[in-house]
């Protein structure tokens, strides 16, 4: 689908934000990639409809930039999303790429908004309590993550099961 210059540019001043956030939580484009330490912390995704299992044609996107502290007791993330209207909820679901999975941390609940920008930023020390996944912890999320298993998505009123997607590692 071919994206409007308007849509690239807030597209492009968001992720100038991820950017800039980033640097706010002293973390370094490598950190961001996983290079800084032996034990990677921190973790990011790109949502597209693309990823969503079926596809969705949209020209929403984001980012999520997703960081652990070194006990893995707290989970800090930001949602950044573009050209995305009427969002009901965002979580980080367990399962594969191109597998959907059920709910394991809720990162958005509200609505419906459209949003171009910061949609969530939290540190959260938990996931949902009794969630599918059978995550009691947050270490149990960085598991998740460290091995694939964990994707991030954005649901609205046209799309419930998800307009935008993105696989974290």
């Amino acid at each position: 689908m071919r994206q409007t210059n308007i849509g690239r540019r807030r597209f492009l001043v968001s992720i100038g934000a991820a950017g800039v956030l980033l640097g706010g939580l002293g973390v370094s484009p490598a950190a961001a990639q996983g290079n800084s330490s032996p034990r990677q912390r921190n973790f990011r995704a790109h949502l597209t409809g693309d990823e969503e299992v079926d596809p969705v044609e949209t020209k929403a996107q984001g980012q999520m930039l997703v960081t652990f502290d070194d006990d893995l007791t707290e989970l800090s993330y930001t949602l950044i999303v573009a050209n995305i209207d009427d969002v009901v909820a965002a979580h980080i679901h367990c399962a594969p790429a191109g597998q959907n999975g059920p709910v394991g941390v809720t990162l958005f609940g509200g609505g419906p908004t459209s949003a171009s920008g910061i949609l969530a930023k939290e540190t959260v020390t938990e996931p949902n309590p009794g969630n599918a996944c059978g995550w009691t912890s947050i270490e149990d999320v960085y598991e998740a993550i460290q091995s694939g298993e964990a994707y991030v998505n954005v649901h609205t009123v046209a799309n419930p099961s998800g307009e935008i997607r993105g696989q974290l590692g």
